[in-house]
C-alpha cells in the first residue's frame, strides 16, 4: 500500500544524525508533515508535542518538515518538542502526495496502525482532543 514508502525512507534530524523510518516500525505512527514558514504548522506544535509526551507509550509522533535546515533550527530553538524531526524537503512532500495530501498543503497528518496502515489522515491544523480521538480507532 502507500505506507510502504514510509519505511526504506531516512531523514536527517536537524540536531544532527539520521531518523531511520524503518525503527519505527511495528507501533503506531503519526507522522505530521508542517514547515516554519506554515502558520497553522506553528500553531498546532505545542499541540503536537503534549499529545506525543502524553502518548508516547502507545505511538511514536515524527514531524516531517518540508523546509530547510536554518529555519527549523531556529524554530525548534524557541519551540522545543519532545518527539522526532527530520529534514523531509522534496522527498517528503513526495511521501505526503502519496499519502493522500493531493494538494501538497501544510499541515498535513498521518496516522498509522501497528501494521502499517493508514486509519486516519487531515489537512489542516489539528489540535490535541483531536489527535486523541484517533487513538480510538488503533
Amino acid at each position: 500500500g502507500a505506507t510502504d514508502a514510509v519505511w526504506p525512507l531516512r531523514f536527517d534530524r536537524p540536531e544532527g544524525g539520521e531518523l531511520v523510518m524503518a525503527e519505527l516500525r511495528g507501533r503506531p505512527l503519526l507522522i505530521n508533515f508542517w514547515a516554519t514558514w506554515c502558520p497553522p504548522c506553528v500553531k498546532e506544535m505545542p499541540e503536537l508535542d503534549r499529545f506525543a509526551s502524553a502518548h508516547s507509550a502507545t505511538l511514536g509522533v515524527v514531524g516531517l518538515a518540508i523546509d530547510r535546515l536554518e529555519p527549523v533550527k531556529q524554530f525548534l530553538a524557541r519551540q522545543p518538542v519532545r518527539f522526532d524531526v527530520g529534514m523531509a524537503a522534496v522527498a517528503g512532500s513526495e511521501l505526503g502526495h502519496m499519502l493522500g495530501n493531493v494538494s501538497g498543503s501544510l499541515p498535513f497528518t498521518v496516522l498509522l496502525n501497528a501494521q502499517g496502515a493508514l486509519i486516519h489522515r487531515k489537512l489542516g491544523e489539528t489540535h490535541y482532543d483531536e489527535l486523541t480521538g484517533w487513538l480510538k480507532s488503533l
